[in-house]
């Protein structure tokens, strides 16, 4: 027989899109007689956004003074003068410029409210796009069969285990490696619909609800016990909540995207003090290896997307910004020199972006050296100056008041950049 917790708390449960509709009626019976899910108490909340594909960080924010960068890239070079041919880049520092595509995160690096790592990435020079993710995700960058995720690893030192089912949660179709692992954490698709499907094997995996009620079946008599009680309090909770119809605040406007819909769903999920601590969401298309665009095409529209709906994101939080920071990551950068295609291949390091109001910000924060040749990394790419470890550690860290890095990045004993204040 399934244990409960084995069931419920071994990474088991995944939710795709708990809402007004869609409960099968075996689970509707199962939480009628609980009583409401209470309140939490307020909790500092970590945001992880993944890039997939490798974003061109040399064009998200280039060091626009670089001639070696400048020649290496005659289509797809942008400058931070004004009367160009191409919309020019935001100069935050004099050395380093902002796609204009990106202009929604300005005045948030100004007020000192957002940080910039350039040169950031693993130290694991592999250019597999599946191999870098899960390194990444994993945190462990040399180590293929990790068991779990740093972020799952990050729940476990948060010390409140069983305390919710919704302490870490992902809004996408299924739960990334990043929360693999033995602490509690939920895939939610949408909020607005609703089914339940078992993670672990092949077969499981795509289980259905008549699935789902067997197993139910075999393990009602403790399930609606401690953790199990909890999940279904909180189902029970997230089902009477009007999601469909929910109005941002401060009239935060998210971009109908993938990204921007699954950001206004965290949102909704922290306004609910459902005891969320860590979330993730995700971006794709940053795989640029054809027409790349320059002030506007794939790479434009992509970054676009990425600082409209970080920014509705952070206006809608209002006056819980102070317990919330947002992180950006992608798994690898692209080459400094463009293809034959109108694009960048697969390179070493990139930059992420951190925002919240515990950040040392308006700094472009890590060591890019100029460009020649001779300080390229295989004579091709922008060095990796900058472990992510020593990035995603300290974020987690000051953040959430982690203290123990051996257990959330344990192959790692470097030192923290102060990208925090």
């Amino acid at each position: 027989m399934t244990s409960r917790r084995g069931f419920i708390k071994a990474g088991g449960l995944a939710l795709f899109g708990i809402g007004m509709g869609g409960i099968p009626a075996f689970l509707a019976e199962a939480v009628a007689g609980t009583k409401p899910l209470g309140l939490f108490n307020r909790k500092k909340i970590l945001v992880c956004i993944f890039q997939r594909g490798a974003m061109d960080g040399l064009m998200a924010v280039t060091p626009f003074t670089d001639e070696y960068l400048k020649a290496a890239r005659p289509n797809l070079f942008m400058s931070a003068a004004k009367g160009g041919k191409n919309v020019p880049l935001i100069d935050l520092d004099g050395r380093f410029g902002l796609h204009p595509s990106m202009s929604a995160f300005e005045q948030v690096f100004r007020d000192k409210r957002m940080g910039i790592v350039h040169g950031i990435g693993s130290p694991n020079n592999t250019r597999s796009h599946f191999d870098a993710q899960d390194y990444m995700e994993s945190g462990t960058p040399f180590k293929k069969g990790t068991d779990s995720g740093w972020l799952n690893r990050a729940v476990g030192l948060l010390g409140h285990d069983g305390a919710t089912p919704f302490q870490g949660v992902s809004l996408t179709s299924s739960l990334p490696r990043s929360f693999y692992g033995e602490h509690p954490a939920v895939a939610i698709s949408n909020l607005q619909d609703f089914n339940i499907q078992l993670r672990g094997n092949v077969k499981g995996a795509n289980m259905a609800a008549k699935s789902f009620e067997d197993l139910y079946d075999q393990t009602s008599s403790g399930l609606l016990k401690d953790t199990g009680k909890e999940s279904f309090e909180a189902i029970k909770m997230l089902q009477k909540t009007d999601t469909k119809n929910y109005k941002p605040s401060n009239n935060a406007l998210y971009p109908n995207t993938a990204l921007g819909n699954s950001l206004k769903q965290i949102a909704q999920l922290i306004k609910m003090n459902v005891g969320m601590e860590v979330a993730f969401a995700e971006s794709g298309g940053w795989d640029t290896h054809f027409n790349q665009g320059t002030d506007t095409g794939i790479f434009a529209r992509n970054v676009n997307d990425l600082s409209n709906s970080i920014m509705a994101f952070w206006t809608d939080m209002g006056t819980l910004q102070d317990d919330v920071t947002v992180m950006t990551m992608t798994e690898f950068g692209r080459t400094v020199k463009q293809n034959g295609t109108g694009g960048t291949d697969h390179g070493r390091a990139s930059c992420n972006f951190i925002l919240g109001n515990g950040v040392s910000g308006g700094l472009v924060h890590g060591n890019v050296q100029p460009m020649a040749v001779e300080n390229l990394e295989d004579g091709r790419d922008l060095a990796v100056t900058t472990d992510f470890r020593s990035v995603f550690s300290e974020v987690a860290d000051k953040h959430l008041n982690l203290n123990n890095d051996k257990v959330l990045f344990p192959e790692w004993d470097g030192s923290k950049i102060g990208v925090m204040k």
